[in-house]
């Protein structure tokens, strides 16, 4: 198969679909594989670094999508790109269409077969292609979140580790999930005093047997998220439900009642974002004021440290990625049901049934369109 990894175009987005030791393992297994020239510089991957592992270069992202058979990206595909994708192609990225009409309509127009990274699944019930990006994000969370509390910066001006004679900041993280576990671990480690919500009690004893004494837990009751947010210094919305949009968390009403200055970081913001007042920003310009409440809603969190993030998606995808290489889409998810639910669209129409609800369209039946195609 012909796999192709184009440039990625989203504003301040330094990743790379493919990482030198993906392009090598893809090539050993018999396959073509073209980069776009400078595709992994922000990632810390030369041009040369991919022609060693065996990857011909493209100087333009249309060269790519023109020949290559499949394409493997980060970030959803941009206007752009959208419009370059033809039926029959698979695309393997991140799409996150929940709160996207507008990209879900290309890519069904498109005809091609279109795979998420955020909703391939695993035997345990896991996000693996989610789960390190989930990882970073969390990681990152609290570092982003201390910045925009610094007063220069439109917080409140407060230290979350505090020092001797002063209290250390407090943060709440709603969602006891990947994204807010490590949010946790990163805060306690910070300092601060770290409150984690959840509504799964399975999930609240875990955390508790695992971190008790490191931070606290609660349930995630109306009530209790509303009270604990109104003591909040930082308030970290980590809040999934797959392949869906986010759920409301904290409306703009309810803003009123938290701390002036206070710091929203909303993890959640590719799926929509779990605060009313969110909308999406980036690394150039990623915080903005409402009602005296400051927002960090960067939607794509990762970006900031491209070689990490690269490396450790790039470890995830690869498994999959060369299946779908090796045996073409139908094959492969006939073999993995866990990669069958990282479909999204084929030929015209949608898969995802989560997808469908936020945006009222008809969903078609993974396993039915793999029947048609077979």
């Amino acid at each position: 198969m012909h796999i192709g990894c184009p440039t990625e175009i989203k504003p301040q987005e330094y990743r790379v679909g493919l990482t030198p030791n993906a392009v090598h393992e893809a090539v050993v297994h018999g396959h073509t594989v073209t980069v776009q020239a400078g595709a992994g510089v922000g990632a810390g991957f030369t041009d040369e670094d991919y022609v060693a592992a065996g990857a011909q270069i493209a100087g333009t992202a249309e060269e790519i999508f023109a020949a290559a058979e499949m394409i493997v990206k980060v970030k959803e595909p941009q206007a752009p790109e959208r419009a370059m994708l033809r039926e029959g192609q698979i695309l393997f990225t991140y799409l996150h269409l929940a709160p996207d009409p507008d990209q879900t309509r290309d890519l069904m127009h498109s005809g091609a077969t279109c795979i998420a990274y955020e909703t391939v699944t695993d035997d345990r019930g896991g996000l693996p292609l989610l789960a390190p990006m989930s990882e970073v994000a969390g990681r990152l969370a609290p570092q982003v979140g201390a910045w925009t509390l610094q007063k220069a910066n439109g917080g409140r001006g407060v230290l979350l580790g505090g020092v001797p004679g002063v209290g250390p900041g407090r943060v709440l993280v709603i969602g006891g999930g990947v994204v807010g576990t490590q949010a946790a671990r990163i805060a306690a480690g910070m300092g601060a005093d770290v409150t984690v919500l959840d509504r799964s009690l399975p999930r609240l004893r875990y955390l508790d047997d695992v971190f008790g004494g490191v931070f606290r837990t609660a349930y995630a009751s109306a009530g209790n998220t509303i009270d604990l947010a109104r003591q909040a210094d930082m308030i970290v919305g980590a809040v999934l439900i797959p392949g869906a949009a986010a759920p409301k968390l904290l409306s703009r009403a309810q803003l009123s009642e938290l701390k002036p200055g206070a710091a929203l970081v909303d993890v959640a913001i590719d799926q929509g974002g779990c605060f009313e007042t969110s909308h999406a920003t980036t690394h150039e310009d990623p915080v903005y004021e409402v009602d005296g409440i400051m927002h960090y809603c960067v939607a794509n969190m990762p970006g900031a440290v491209p070689r990490t993030s690269t490396i450790a998606l790039g470890n995830a995808t690869m498994p999959f990625m060369l299946a779908l290489a090796d045996k073409g889409w139908r094959a492969a998810c006939e073999a993995d049901p866990h990669l069958l639910a990282g479909l999204n669209v084929h030929a015209g129409r949608l898969t995802n049934y989560a997808v469908g609800r936020a945006l009222g369209i008809d969903v078609t039946s993974p396993a039915l369109v793999l029947k048609q195609a077979a």
